[in-house]
């Protein structure tokens, strides 16, 4: 078998931490290779030295035979490396074509190269229309014009970070038939995900990384999903064990609610309504842009909509604030963990008093008791195990994993009657995200009501004991998670009708 692509001894270091120490492996021609590791352990340092934004302080590459060190993406895409990020780089208000002519040096006229979009798009069974407003693309359409962007390079790599997290399981199979063909073709994939069965059903070879060093080379094909988990964080795993109960009597009651979206590129909600009882989890799946930021607003009150209903034990919160349903027992947390979540310049402790000083008790006189709030943080830390020197640090000083386990924490702590969260577990790794999911079970059996919106199926059919889809901004109606299978799911998340959905 021929490498295509030779890592030796690659090391970089930030202040205060070795990103990459001493790397070094082999990505052969045609091979589709898995880089693995929990957050913080190199894996994002490692692919920007391959696509030249990171240089490293030792160590080389060689690509085709020769020496590879690329001082600017540019210089590695003209060396055949391609990169698809996890989080698209497109203008929403540009066509497809427009948006592709701008990632390229030499971009031809726009007529022939909508014909060429169109051409290689259809090759490979991402079929796109080269002049639709990329606005108006839905989520899993627009990871196609940044895998057809790359395409049009003819690249010899292909990297691919987390390129699942926004597709339904049907479009998971079109993408990895296009991947398929592309290594058959002799194209080489460097492919990163969480998703430890798409690894074992995809990749043919995989690297380990923890702490910046390669830990293990394995097959993922002969090797089980909990053993690859296991090498990644260094430690056994347990699957996360809900309390068994039957769930009590409707705590949250939501009618009816409609929202217009904020701006021309967001999606309306369009009558939704949904029950949560005490001591139960409803998943709510969809994929990315189908109203899930929206809803969230809704539902904490960042956003007051005038149609509708959210009633809680029994009283209407509709044109309540988030202050007032926080106080009233409705806690919720955004996706977005820095920025949103948490104030990245702010402390821990800070941070903690953000969301938590009325049902924590930290005013006095309408001033913060500073105390209470350094104990409260200190409190998330000690229970969620926050890797951090302590409550006096930035946010925004903390690992992705880390901040995430501190700002579920603080909604857990905070003994709510519902939780509302949204993508709990976006880009953790799986020791992390085991720990907030048994977390937010936990919390279920001490009877709160719980309402978990995902994009990763497999972490609501684990934890969730109904399941409806979010699509276009309208839910469907819900099903016991015991009954699914990937296919009713994929049918529900691309808006199928209940009664279709039903005889699947």
């Amino acid at each position: 078998m021929t490498t295509l692509l030779q890592l030796d001894g690659l090391t970089k270091a930030y202040p205060g931490v070795v990103a990459n120490d001493d790397v070094s492996f082999a990505i052969r021609a045609g091979g589709v290779h898995a880089l693995l590791g929990e957050n913080g352990a190199g894996k994002s340092t490692l692919v920007k030295t391959i696509y030249g934004l990171v240089k490293p302080d030792s160590g080389s590459m060689t690509l085709k035979g020769a020496p590879f060190a690329p001082a600017e993406p540019r210089a590695a895409r003209a060396a055949g490396v391609a990169m698809v990020f996890q989080h698209f780089s497109l203008f929403e208000a540009l066509s497809v074509a427009e948006n592709v002519a701008l990632g390229m040096e030499n971009p031809p006229r726009l007529r022939d190269l909508a014909a060429r979009i169109r051409e290689v798009s259809e090759t490979y069974g991402l079929p796109l229309d080269p002049g639709r407003r990329v606005g108006d693309l839905s989520a899993g359409e627009r990871q196609r014009v940044e895998i057809i962007r790359c395409l049009l390079q003819d690249p010899s790599l292909l990297i691919m970070d987390e390129p699942t997290s926004v597709l339904t399981p049907q479009e998971v199979e079109i993408l990895f038939a296009t991947l398929r063909k592309l290594s058959a073709e002799g194209t080489s994939i460097l492919y990163i995900s969480h998703k430890l069965e798409e690894i074992r059903a995809l990749c043919d070879a995989a690297t380990i990384l923890r702490g910046g060093r390669v830990v293990g080379e394995v097959d993922p094909r002969t090797t089980s999903a909990a053993e690859l988990a296991e090498r990644m964080v260094g430690t056994k795993l347990t699957a996360p064990k809900a309390v068994a109960g039957d769930a009590g009597e409707v705590v949250l009651a939501v009618a009816e609610l409609s929202l217009p979206p904020v701006s021309q590129f967001g999606t309306p909600l369009q009558e939704v309504g949904f029950t949560v009882r005490a001591g139960e989890v409803l998943g709510i799946g969809g994929v990315a842009g189908n109203g899930q930021d929206e809803l969230l607003a809704a539902l904490s009150g960042e956003r007051l909509s005038k149609v509708g209903s959210i009633t809680l034990d029994g009283t209407d919160l509709s044109r309540r604030g988030p202050t007032m349903r926080r106080a009233a027992g409705l806690l919720t947390g955004p996706e977005e963990r820095l920025g949103h979540a948490a104030v990245p310049e702010m402390t821990l402790a800070e941070n903690a008093a953000l969301t938590g000083a009325t049902r924590k008790e930290m005013l006095a006189n309408g001033f913060l008791v500073w105390g209470r709030a350094r104990s409260f943080a200190d409190e998330i830390i000690a229970a969620f195990d926050v890797r951090t020197p302590g409550n006096h640090v930035a946010a925004q000083a903390l690992s992705g994993g880390n901040l995430q386990k501190f700002v579920i924490g603080r909604e857990v702590l905070q003994a709510p009657r519902v939780l509302i969260v949204n993508q709990p577990t976006w880009g953790v790794d799986a020791l992390a995200a085991a720990a907030i999911r048994q977390a937010l079970l936990d919390l279920a059996g001490q009877g709160a009501a719980i309402v978990v919106i995902s994009q990763d199926l497999d972490e609501l059919l684990e934890i969730s004991d109904r399941f409806v889809a979010l699509n276009g901004g309208r839910l469907s109606g819900d099903v016991p998670t015991a009954t699914l299978t990937m296919e009713k799911i994929g049918l529900m998340l691309g808006g199928a009708h209940d009664m279709e959905v039903a005889h699947v």
